[in-house]
């Protein structure tokens, strides 16, 4: 079987570093360090696009943006160029009301992945990417342009799904 090669959204590299204390927000935070961990072991390819690098760069907390950096620098996190057919399905995705013109970058970032062909896209942004409107909405489009499927979820469930799936190899 192939290396899965997975989409980490800006929220991944952000919440990697997230200071709140409240139980939920510690529950994300350990799945984010599992799911970086799981890279660090060859378990999954990471990439990214500039769209992401940029939301990054413009992290006002100084400290938090060099963390990030470092962080797609030492988990060799390729980062996807932006593409004029990128613009184009993230424009289809607004346009079936997948995501809100107003928010166009995220359409981009699902945008990227698919035309990349990854498996899936991870993000803990669950107004505008990790929510089942999106998800079906970027599934019809991208079935209709004959691209294919990409997973769209939260750090949990690609870990549900990795530990699913090993459990078939034993």
């Amino acid at each position: 079987m192939d290396t899965p090669k997975i989409y980490l959204e800006t929220t991944m590299f952000s919440f990697f570093y997230e200071k709140r204390t409240a139980p939920p927000y510690l529950e994300l935070k350990t799945d984010v360090h599992r799911i970086f961990d799981l890279i660090k072991a060859g378990e999954y390819i990471p990439h990214t696009s500039i769209y992401a690098i940029d939301e990054i760069m413009n992290e006002s907390n100084t400290r938090k943006r060099e963390l990030m950096v470092a962080l797609v620098n030492e988990y060799d996190v390729e980062i996807l160029p932006a593409s004029s057919e990128a613009q184009w399905l993230a424009d289809l995705y607004i346009q079936e009301g997948a995501i809100s013109p107003l928010y166009k970058t995220d359409a981009i970032h699902i945008a990227l992945a698919t035309l990349s062909g990854l498996d899936f896209l991870i993000s803990l942004n669950f107004t505008h990417i990790t929510r089942i409107w999106t998800i079906e909405k970027v599934r019809r489009v991208n079935a209709r342009m004959k691209f294919q499927g990409i997973g769209i979820y939260k750090p949990g469930e690609v870990l549900e799904i990795y530990e699913n799936s090993a459990g078939l190899l034993e």
